[in-house]
């Protein structure tokens, strides 16, 4: 028991001790036999010790648990939100190993402006305020800010590589959430019509930019293949349709 589980055998020793983990009986010559509802509950005990949590805690938590389905069904979401949580740190490290030019891109974007490249298509498309409103908005901000809303994007694109990743489709509730949180991104920027409140205005940006996303290389080298910057654009796509 304490080698498939990898603990050791004074630690199972110990939550029979303090009534953690009692064995499911005692043999005449003293050794512990467990059975499968016992392995259940150390699996519980090992997960919330990895959450941080006390064994007193634990303790709690577990006589508050008499349904043993519903525990191991929470036991594998919150196994889940951990592996999801590393998929995504995983993605953004991987990202940052796979753009040596990220750094010197990124001190371009602070000394000019993250929209001046694209200066004359954002006027074109949505007029010299929109231009003018999100470059000064840029430029009032410091370098520790520049830096952090960079971060920011950096995180937003290696989170939809990670849901890509995962194989879920634009309509999944992961993928629409994360379509929300890009639409949110767009509203914080002064200037655009999703700032203004436009909404006419702020679809035809969403879904310009969801095309752009896919059919552009420079955007969708991004998110590193063809087949994400796609899946960016069908989930927004779907998410203009549903939302606005």
């Amino acid at each position: 028991m304490a080698d498939r589980a990898g603990v050791t055998s004074r630690t199972l020793r110990h939550y029979d001790e303090i009534g953690l983990l009692p064995p499911s009986r005692v043999g005449h010559n003293g050794y512990r036999y467990y059975d499968t509802d016992s392995v259940a509950r150390l699996q519980r005990i090992l997960l919330l010790r990895d959450l941080g949590l006390s064994l007193p805690v634990i303790a709690e938590v577990l006589d508050r648990e008499r349904d043993q389905d519903k525990a191991l069904g929470a036991h594998l979401a919150l196994l889940e939100a951990e592996r999801a949580r590393l998929d995504e740190r995983i993605a953004a490290l991987r990202q940052t190993l796979d753009a040596p030019a990220a750094a010197e891109g990124s001190l371009q974007m602070m000394l000019e402006g993250f929209n001046d490249p694209y200066r004359e298509e954002v006027i074109a498309r949505w007029g010299e305020r929109a231009y003018t409103a999100a470059n000064d908005w840029w430029h009032s901000k410091s370098l520790a800010e520049q830096r952090d809303w960079k971060r920011d994007l950096d995180t937003l694109i290696a989170t939809w590589i990670t849901t890509w990743k995962s194989g879920h489709t634009p309509d999944s509730p992961p993928a629409q959430s994360q379509a929300a949180r890009h639409i949110a991104w767009l509203t914080a920027i002064p200037g655009t019509p999703l700032a203004d409140g436009d909404r006419e205005n702020s679809i035809a940006m969403v879904l310009a930019l969801a095309r752009q996303y896919a059919e552009d290389p420079a955007y969708a080298a991004a998110y590193g293949t063809p087949a994400c910057a796609v899946f960016v654009r069908e989930t927004l796509e779907e998410c203009v349709r549903r939302s606005l």
